[in-house]
This record gives structure tokens, C-alpha cells and sequence, in this order.
């Protein structure tokens, strides 16, 4: 593993009010020579908006937003729209975030659902679809849809804490056979709670899944496991060890330390390309020889 020598690779602007404060937890979308990040953004108002970044060889950001190019709409979401995570599905692109909204000093929140044609991401036309709630009033986060149907399905990984659980549908408006499919380990580095990282990457061998984990020191780290590529319920291989967690400075200090956190990875000849944030703060990448994060023979 590589941490990029010139983390963080992206930062809050002070000049720019909605991303004052913090940027941290990158959906991603490799297309072609280019990586294309929605990138989650706090502002004095900590409101979570997404800005828009994009890169070339995908550790140098060439061009970013002024603006944000998605922000709440809707009254579950009034308090941020956050962590959000890309899938290309049936020539779609598809976006699960968390939906947040503040009631009586609590926090209510949800996996929320929308779309994109991937024309409109890259010429950065911000024309989104309805936005959707697959479990209405269900706490619930870390959503991600397959890029794959499998038995004719759609699948999402997302989680009702502690564990992470799948959950199917054949139009994206009906989603059943919700279970648990990856619990918490006792006495481990992910023993607190567990939720997906970027979507799920297809091998020959199953599917390359990136999680993180959480201890009960609240130490947020990323693992790796091994899916079956017919049945991703079925865990072929979940590795002991976490494959990232705090070291640096700036994924030990910052809003929240002791955190790195993925939404977006992208296997890129042969390499593993995983965007993380850090501290909540500040938005960083690392790098896999994809040798690295398989199960040795």
C-alpha cells in the first residue's frame, strides 16, 4: 500500500462559503482516462453539500467547482446531503447518499436514492433524477449499489448498525429480502460497526469489497473481503488485518480523529485506487498493488 506523497489532495477554500470548513468522502466514477469525484463539503453552516473535482491521473485535481452541484431538496435532507457513493448500472449512474435532517437536536438519517446519465456528470450538466428513499423513516447508511445485476437483481450493500446488510429490487422503487450479510467481529479492529466503502469491484475471483470498521475506541480503519460472484451474500475471504488506518498527521487530527473513510475506489490496471477521507477533514488517496488486497494462495 501507497499513501499518494502529496495527500491531501484536496482541501476546504476559505473563500468559498459551502466549502469552508471541511471536504473529505469521495464518490468516484473512472471513465475512461479520467476520474471524476462528487466530493462531500461543509461550510460554516455545517450543511453537508457535494462539490464536483476531476483528474486526469487521478491523484492531481485539474479543475473543481465554485459551486456545489447538489444540495439538499427535500425536508429529510435539510441538514446534508452526505457520503455518497456512484454506481454505473444499465447506462445509469446511480448515487446513494445519506439524507440528514435535525429533529428535536437529533439526528435523523437515511439512505436516499438518484440518478445521473453519465453525458451529463462529465460535461457537468447537473440534471439529477428523483430522489428516492429505499427504506423511508429507517436509520440507515452506507448504501451502494452493485454494478452488476445478479440473477436479475439489483443489490445494495448498506447497513442497519451494527452489520451490513444486503437488500434487492428489480425497478430500484421496491427493495426486499433485507439481512444481515457481514457482522462486527468480536475482539477486532472492526468490532463496534461495519459499512461499505466504494462500490463493489468484479474479479474473476468474486468481488473486491472495501469496508471500514470500527473499534470501540471509535478508530475508523478499511478492510477487505472476498464475495462470491454469484451470491455476494456468501464471504469467500475477509482479511484479519485492516488494510488502512490512521497514521498520518492528518488522518489522526482534525474534526473527527483517528478516521479514514472510503465512498469511492477504481481498479486501474491492475491497481487499486481507493479515495478516502481523513479526519473528516481533508480528502486523500492510496494505492494497491490489487496482488495486495487478495487472499495469498
Amino acid at each position: 500500500m501507497k499513501r499518494f506523497e502529496g495527500n491531501p489532495i484536496l482541501t476546504s477554500v476559505a473563500s468559498h462559503p459551502w466549502e469552508s470548513r471541511r471536504i473529505f468522502n469521495a464518490a468516484i466514477l473512472h471513465n475512461g482516462n479520467r476520474v471524476h469525484m462528487l466530493y462531500r463539503a461543509m461550510g460554516d453552516d455545517a450543511i453537508s453539500r457535494l462539490g464536483y473535482a476531476t483528474t486526469q491521473d487521478g491523484y492531481h485535481i485539474d479543475w473543481r467547482s465554485h459551486n456545489p452541484v447538489f444540495v439538499p431538496a427535500t425536508d429529510v435532507e435539510k441538514d446534508g446531503c452526505e457520503d455518497p457513493r456512484l454506481t454505473l448500472l444499465d447506462d445509469k449512474l446511480y448515487m446513494c447518499y445519506t439524507a440528514l435532517s435535525v429533529v428535536d437536536n437529533q439526528d435523523k438519517y437515511q439512505i436516499s436514492l438518484t440518478s445521473i446519465s453519465v453525458d451529463d456528470l462529465v460535461r457537468r450538466r447537473w440534471t439529477w433524477g428523483e430522489r428516492q428513499l429505499p427504506f423511508p423513516g429507517i436509520r440507515n447508511k452506507d448504501g451502494v449499489i452493485f454494478p452488476k445485476r445478479i440473477d436479475g437483481k439489483v443489490v445494495m450493500f448498506h447497513r442497519l448498525e451494527p452489520d451490513i446488510c444486503a437488500a434487492y429490487s428489480a425497478d430500484f422503487q421496491h427493495w426486499y429480502d433485507v439481512r444481515s450479510v457481514m457482522p462486527t467481529r468480536t475482539k477486532s479492529w472492526d468490532c463496534w460497526k461495519v459499512g461499505a466503502a466504494g462500490t463493489p469491484i468484479e474479479l474473476n475471483e468474486g468481488w473486491l469489497f472495501i469496508y471500514h470498521g470500527v473499534s470501540y475506541e471509535k478508530v475508523y480503519r478499511l478492510g477487505v473481503a472476498l464475495l462470491d460472484r454469484y451470491n455476494p451474500e456468501i464471504i469467500r475471504w475477509r482479511a484479519d488485518q485492516p488494510i488502512l488506518e490512521p497514521v498520518e498527521e492528518y488522518e489522526k487530527f482534525g474534526k473527527v480523529p483517528n478516521v479514514v473513510f472510503s465512498c469511492g475506489n477504481a481498479l486501474i490496471d491492475d491497481r487499486v485506487i481507493v479515495y478516502y477521507g481523513a479526519a473528516d477533514s481533508v480528502l486523500c488517496v492510496a494505492t494497491y498493488d490489487l496482488s495486495e488486497l487478495l487472499p495469498k494462495k
